[in-house]
């Protein structure tokens, strides 16, 4: 009987029950949202790359540094001589070493020269190794590979013929190396990070369309370039990874940085504690306004609703039957509204997904909520009912005599 009458209460009052509804939903839809984007994009940055111990170049930053190697976001720092690459990659605490070379384009996506070392070493998600969806991995002086969003993109294939472009934001003809294009000898399979839009070629390739010679086969040891952008690092051993990063950071021969990625991530998540703290207040008090909304939307309806009130109550309803009336009533709107308001945040992610994939190569997971956002959701269903007993409180205040006398 409660239930048939709190939802006939509603729909009597249907447009403001709704609109409460949704500003209650659109409090909650941010509520989710700040924490499903904050957790999704640090986990898509954490597993971006792993493996690497070491990422080495200029001294830039390290965060600069770790964006521009490991997602393309900034500017090119300078180079590092290949001599230096080379001295590094044959220390002896080092199990790995992998040449990074950027600076040019190809129709809006960056290119990555390197060599096989990439493609045996480089990994991702939970240490996956790269792989190949269709081709093999760059031979020869003009040949390349295209990440996965590159192939669907502009619709390449094995055998496609392009042309790269000088700069990493150069448009289609403008400073392009016409006079050297590349075929395309593999597409990889998708990873969900930034190498799903990179385009890359072999160091020899690089040098080549930059004017340099590349060596010939028979000129055994010859460097295959003359500088690098960056290079990675993988060590026998995690205990000399401070040890290493110390000797680089004080090379004498050239001004060397040396970080850790994972620290140098955390220090990212540090640097932007504040603000996601301030986006979790702001969520915070747009939930707390929706919900005021609704005990505002209650309380002036109270006065409309006194002879209701006193209806029910001269036909047996007792005080405790009125309370449970608009407690429920509040419990409804509020239930309403998490629920269109998981709705609309799963919208928001669906239609947030392609526009960071296309900007950062970052795939933002469309997961289930997780326990602390449930936890959100039964806070605000709780703090809902809370409200519920404010005018629940002021109908049970009203007297029967009070209520038959209003209007009379």
């Amino acid at each position: 009987m409660i239930l048939r009458l709190a939802t006939a209460s509603l729909r009597d009052r249907l447009t403001a029950s709704l609109l409460t509804a949704l500003s209650i939903a659109l409090s909650v839809a941010l509520l989710l949202a700040v924490e499903q984007v904050r957790t999704g994009l640090r986990d898509s940055f954490s597993n971006t790359i792993n493996g690497t111990d070491l990422i080495v170049g200029t001294r830039v930053g390290d965060l600069q540094l770790v964006l521009f190697t490991v997602f393309g976001i900034g500017t090119t720092p300078d180079n590092i001589d290949y001599a230096t690459f080379a001295r590094y990659r044959d220390h002896r605490a080092v199990a790995w070493a992998v040449p990074f070379s950027l600076g040019d384009s190809h129709r809006g996506f960056r290119v990555v020269a390197t060599d096989q070392s990439y493609f045996e070493h480089i990994r991702h998600h939970q240490n996956q190794p790269l792989r190949f969806a269709s081709g093999q991995a760059p031979a020869g002086t003009f040949e390349a590979v295209v990440g996965h969003k590159v192939a669907e993109t502009l619709g390449y294939h094995v055998g496609k013929r392009i042309i790269l472009s000088h700069g990493l934001s150069a448009p289609v003809g403008l400073s392009d190396h016409g006079d050297h294009p590349f075929t395309v000898t593999g597409i990889l399979e998708r990873t969900a990070t930034p190498i799903d839009q990179t385009v890359l070629i072999t160091l020899t390739g690089m040098e080549a369309i930059h004017g340099g010679e590349p060596p010939r086969a028979e000129e055994q040891g010859a460097s295959p370039a003359s500088s690098l952008t960056a290079f990675f690092l993988g060590l026998h051993s995690r205990i000399d990874t401070m040890r290493l990063q110390r000797e680089i950071n004080t090379d004498r021969g050239e001004p060397l940085q040396a970080i850790i990625p994972g620290v140098a991530l955390s220090a990212l998540w540090r640097g932007i504690n504040q603000t996601d703290a301030a986006l979790k207040a702001i969520a915070a008090m747009v939930v707390l306004v929706g919900l005021t909304g609704m005990l505002v939307s209650l309380l002036a309806t109270l006065q409309e609703r006194r002879r209701e009130m006193a209806v029910l109550r001269a036909v047996g309803a007792g005080p405790v039957t009125v309370v449970q009336l608009l407690l429920l009533e509040a419990t409804t709107l509020t239930l309403l509204g998490l629920l269109v308001g998981l709705c609309l945040n799963y919208g928001l992610l669906v239609s947030a997904q392609p526009l960071l994939e296309h900007a950062f190569g970052l795939v933002l997971p469309i997961r289930p909520p997780s326990a602390l956002e449930w936890g959100y959701l039964a806070l605000v269903w709780a703090a809902g009912m809370l409200m519920g007993l404010v005018p629940a409180v002021h109908a049970y205040r009203n007297t029967l005599a009070d209520g038959l006398s209003v209007g009379l």
